[in-house]
This record gives C-alpha cells, sequence and structure tokens, in this order.
C-alpha cells in the first residue's frame, strides 16, 4: 500500500515537538544518571574514611548442643557476645551447675526436647555485667545466680531478671550455681508439696546426689525426722551422716524399710520412675505423698535407648484412683523447670531462693561439691555422672584449663596408630553402665 508523501509530511511537523521534548527529557534523565554515578564513588569512599576500621564483635565460648546422641554432640564453640535486652541482665559467668537432666537433653529423651544447635544448661552464678533497659534491682559488678531454661553454660549469659538472685556475701560462685536445681528441688518437695513436720519418715532414691545431699541438710532443720535413701554402695560411707539409713540401690529396699518402720513412711520422693514407682507407693502410710521428680531410669546408656524408655513406662502400674482413696495415699508430681518458665511461678520461686539464702546464711545447709570442670572436659563430666560416682554437686568452670589429652602411642614400633574412628563407632552403641555392656 502506497503512503501519500503529504499526509507524512503534516504528521512529521504536527509531533515533531513531541519528539523533540522526549528526546530533551530522555537525554536529561541519562545526564542526571551519569552525573549521579560519577559521584557516588567519592561519596561511598568519603563515608568509609568516616567509618573507620570495622569493630571485630566480641566472642565468648559456649558448651553446644549440637544435636541429639552421644558425648560427641557437646561442642564448646565461640560465639558472639551477647547483650541484655529490656528486662535482662548479662552475667560473666564464674560456675555452672552440671545435673542428671543434661544428659536426658543431649540424649533427646525428653517429652519436649529442644531444637539444637543450642547452649544447654539451666544453673550458673557469676558478677553482673551489664543490664538491660528498665532493668532494676541489678547494678554492675552484683553477684548473682542465674536460673534460665536452657543457656546457662557459656561465659556471659544473658537472664529475664526475674530469675536472677542476689547471692548472700558469704557464698561461693560453686555454691550459688548449685543452689536453683537441687535446693529449689527439695525444699519444694519437702516443705511445700510434702509438708514436712516433726517426726515424719522420709525415703528418697539417689541420696549421694546432688538433690540427696539437699534433702538430708534440709529434713536436719525439721526435729526428730528420719531419712532413709538409697545409693550406690562406694557413696555409703560418704552420705551416712546426712541420713537414718542408706541402702544399696539394688537391694530389696523396701524390704529394708519395712523392717525399720513397719507402717510405712510419710513421704517418698522418686527421680527413677519405672518400677520404682510402685515400689515407692507401696511403701506409703495411710495419708502418705508420692512425689515423682525425675526419670532416670530411661537412661542407660551414652545415647537414646528405646528398650529403656518403653520398659520405664510398661513398669509403671495404672494407678486406680479409687485404690488411692481407699488407701488415703496420694501421688504428686513436681517438675521445676515447668513450673519456673511455663507455668510463670517467678515470684513463688523467688520467694523459695529467700528462705534458702537464709538458711545458707545460717550455716544450716551448704551444698556438698564433688569436683569442677574445664568446659572442655564436659565428657568426662557427663560420664562420671552417669556413672553414678559423683557425691555431691558437678560443676562445669569456665576459667578452669582443660586437662591434657593423652594420645595412646602404638604398641608396637612401626605399628599402625590406633582406630581414629573407633570412639564413634562405639558411640551409637547402647547399655554401657558403669564402663561394662549390659
Amino acid at each position: 500500500m502506497k503512503m501519500n508523501p503529504l499526509r507524512i509530511s503534516q504528521f512529521m511537523n504536527s509531533n515533531s515537538d513531541k519528539f523533540y521534548s522526549s528526546y530533551k527529557l530522555s537525554d536529561a534523565l541519562a545526564d542526571d544518571k551519569f552525573s549521579e554515578s560519577a559521584k557516588m564513588p567519592e561519596t561511598v569512599t568519603e563515608e568509609k574514611q568516616n567509618e573507620g576500621p570495622a569493630e571485630t564483635p566480641k566472642e565468648s565460648r559456649n558448651i553446644v548442643l549440637t544435636g541429639f546422641g552421644g558425648l560427641k554432640t557437646l561442642k564448646v564453640l565461640k560465639k558472639p557476645e551477647p547483650k541484655p535486652a529490656e528486662g535482662e541482665v548479662l552475667i560473666s559467668v564464674k560456675a555452672c551447675g552440671l545435673n542428671f537432666v543434661d544428659l536426658m537433653v543431649r540424649q533427646g529423651v525428653l517429652e519436649h526436647p529442644p531444637k539444637t544447635p543450642l547452649t544447654i544448661g539451666f544453673e550458673c552464678a557469676g558478677d553482673v555485667e551489664a543490664v538491660g533497659e528498665n532493668t532494676e534491682g541489678f547494678a554492675v559488678n552484683d553477684r548473682v545466680i542465674g536460673f534460665i531454661n536452657y543457656g546457662a553454660w557459656g561465659e556471659k549469659v544473658t537472664v529475664q531478671a526475674k530469675y536472677v538472685y542476689k547471692m548472700p556475701s558469704n557464698m561461693s560462685y560453686q555454691d550459688g550455681s548449685a543452689l536453683p536445681m537441687n535446693y529449689l528441688a527439695a525444699y519444694i518437695m519437702l516443705f511445700d508439696i510434702g509438708n514436712l513436720k516433726k517426726g515424719m519418715t522420709v525415703f528418697s532414691h539417689n541420696i549421694g546426689g546432688g538433690v540427696g545431699n539437699a534433702l538430708g541438710q534440709l529434713c536436719k532443720t525439721v526435729e526428730d525426722v528420719n531419712l532413709y535413701g538409697t545409693a550406690s554402695e562406694h557413696k555409703h560411707e560418704a552420705v551416712k551422716d546426712n541420713v537414718t539409713n542408706v541402702f544399696n540401690r539394688t537391694s530389696d529396699y523396701c524390704q529394708e524399710v519395712r523392717k525399720l518402720s513397719p507402717e510405712g513412711v510419710d513421704i517418698v520422693l522418686d527421680c527413677m520412675c519405672g518400677e520404682d514407682t510402685n515400689k515407692g507407693i507401696s511403701l506409703l502410710k495411710p495419708m502418705g505423698k508420692y512425689i515423682l521428680y525425675g526419670s532416670s531410669n530411661i537412661v542407660t546408656g551414652e545415647t537414646k535407648s528405646f528398650f529403656s524408655f518403653a520398659k520405664s513406662w510398661w513398669q509403671v502400674d495404672k494407678v486406680s484412683p479409687i485404690k488411692l482413696y481407699d488407701e488415703n495415699k496420694t501421688i504428686s508430681g513436681f517438675q521445676l523447670r515447668n513450673l519456673a518458665f511455663q507455668q510463670n511461678q517467678d515470684a513463688y520461686i523467688r520467694g523459695v531462693m529467700n528462705e534458702l539464702f537464709k538458711l545458707y546464711t545460717q550455716g544450716k545447709i551448704h551444698p556438698v561439691i564433688d569436683s569442677s570442670y574445664a568446659f572442655e572436659d564436659i565428657a568426662d563430666a557427663m560420664m562420671k555422672m552417669h556413672d553414678r560416682k559423683n557425691i555431691g554437686k558437678l560443676i562445669l568452670d569456665p576459667t578452669m584449663e582443660p586437662k591434657p589429652k593423652v594420645q595412646s602411642a602404638p604398641s608396637v614400633e612401626g605399628a599402625s596408630p590406633p582406630d581414629q574412628n573407633k570412639d564413634d563407632k562405639e558411640e551409637n552403641k547402647d547399655g554401657v553402665v558403669n564402663g561394662e555392656q549390659q
């Protein structure tokens, strides 16, 4: 099709201003962009010069659970130092407490395990290094105890102020880190749940551990209280002054208790569960109280055992409310961390801590410290607790130097070195108790 030259000429004339304006606008924008791009390097360079070299963030060491399983899931790692948020306190940690529940956390046998990786641990003691905004009652350099739902095993730890407690002037950092998990539990179970009074009889398992030593000392604050307990045989001599009678944990302790107290006992404190639950309930006298506060029977090896877990659950008989009604017995459960962090009983717990501080100042209670370990030696500390060789509290000290690692040399000159992967192969085997394969 042919175009009329006259029409083309008219169209070009009528739109020439538009084309020219469009050209000028785009040209101006291009010039502006070029001008800005030419200026940008100078501006950035000037800003960088004003900023100076970037500061290297401070780091602190933490014991981190990298996954569930054996001892090698625990690593000492450096992380950026935390800063206290509003309502928090930053603690420079001097001592941390190790508890049996930490072994259960590592194995992943808790009903609601945490997500990994994370810094574990529930209690620590140290000095206040900084205080968050709108946080009252604490100042830098205050000597304090921190109670936290995971995260206590670090050189620097932030804790909500409502779970931070000023230590008495005569309390050491080790004693402070031994107080929350053991003495809070023992005091609440004896006095607030068990209603301990003059002339009562108490039975408890693991009387040589941290909670057991706390129970022994607290029972002595009430007149004419008998305390019976179980412990590994090698602990009997060390705990005999804390208890009325101590029995071997593998013996028929029910029969032994009945010989001493034919009617039974007033309070049973059970951290074992499994078959020991049924035995504990059977030991109660009328108006007696059974209190379950742990389930250590499910921990039999270095890693989680589904057989042990199922066995412990299966061995617990169904409890008939009518039978409890007929026999005038009470069954209770106590989980300190849930009480504090899930059920928000921080004010109640602070009141109990204040009572414990009074007893400590009066010399009526004093934590029994078994030994202290460097962060890097956490595996040794856990194995000692797992094998039930500790008498009292195990402490983790971030200021301690780790033990030198001993490397075994080949027994024959020129022989190949020992299998480097042997520990990894053995790590996932269950049933290692006291160094013997079960």
